[in-house]
């Protein structure tokens, strides 16, 4: 196996670069899941009126944010996955743990920005719980669709 010297007298396998074939195959199938739970969750709690989105992108056409839905959250889903698969047991618990309980926030900054508003019957604890079985999940669908590597 070749290795490279580090600075510090470490052995370390070379980076290994994967071809863009390889990424797409690797990435995409959990990317569109996440794009695919995020709109239709988005589309399911706006129709049932418990949240809006006051400035979004074409808001004649789409009654969510198709920014986030369909930007941000596969960019997040994306770093995700690859943090998750650096880490042990506990450290996925620790990070998807640390995602639920950071979401609830970024929420609550949103609604600060005037980018998102919440019915009076929501809790920023449904949020927790929400992305704690979304992240869970995703992850989940992860490792099924890349159990060879």
């Amino acid at each position: 196996m070749n290795t490279v010297k580090r600075s510090k007298g470490l052995n370390l396998p070379p980076w290994q670069k994967k071809s863009l074939p390889f990424l797409i195959r690797e990435y995409a199938p959990v990317l569109v899941l996440a794009i695919l739970l995020g709109t239709s969750l988005d589309l399911y709690f706006v129709g049932k009126n418990l949240y809006m989105f006051p400035i979004r992108p074409f808001p004649e056409v789409f009654s969510f944010n198709i920014a986030f839905t369909f930007i941000g959250l596969p960019l997040l889903v994306l770093v995700y996955v690859m943090k998750m698969k650096q880490v042990n047991k506990w450290g996925k618990v620790g990070i998807v743990l640390f995602l639920s309980l950071l979401m609830p926030i970024f929420e609550r900054f949103s609604e600060l920005f005037g980018l998102f508003e919440h019915s009076g019957e929501w809790r920023h604890i449904y949020s927790f719980y929400g992305y704690l079985v979304f992240f869970s999940f995703i992850f989940l669908f992860y490792q099924l669709t890349n159990k060879e590597q």
